[in-house]
């Protein structure tokens, strides 16, 4: 038995100095919480759009979380562009316990292509007011 949740982050990307709407909805889900305690990171499935890139794709990845210890929850999943090629989203957010609200509620990352090549920048949000309840709410055993 483990945990789960679901968790959705919005904003905007930027490739080539053109800003377009970026957001991504994921279901993460932790496995058993022996090997979750072990390992910190957890599976996350769900849909990512990327305005001129991705509309309403799936991706997989992982979510590192170590918020207390390691002062990071880190966010890596992959997706298939519109164009039919893979991209990896990587984005981390940096805890500081001096600054609460926006270390736990801003996500920069980086969209990154097959080879590895960043092909544009990304800074989303969790809206709190929006979604706080609703967030709160989808933490399940699992």
């Amino acid at each position: 038995m483990g945990f789960g949740f679901a968790e959705t982050m919005s904003g905007t990307w930027t490739r080539d100095g053109v800003e377009q709407p970026f957001s991504f909805t994921v279901t993460v889900r932790s496995g058993p919480l022996l090997r979750y305690l072990l390992r910190q990171r957890a599976r996350m499935e769900g849909t990512v759009d990327a305005g001129g890139l991705a509309g309403g794709r799936a991706l997989r990845g992982t979510l590192l979380m170590r918020p207390f210890l390691g002062r990071c929850i880190r966010y890596e999943f992959e997706f298939a562009g519109d164009d039919g090629r893979t991209y990896r989203f990587a984005g981390q957010k940096d805890i500081r316990w001096t600054e609460p609200l926006r270390t736990w509620t801003e996500l920069p990352g980086e969209i990154l292509d097959e080879a590895g090549r960043v092909v544009g920048r990304a800074r989303t949000r969790f809206d709190l007011r929006r979604d706080g309840v609703r967030f709160l709410r989808s933490w399940l055993p699992a």
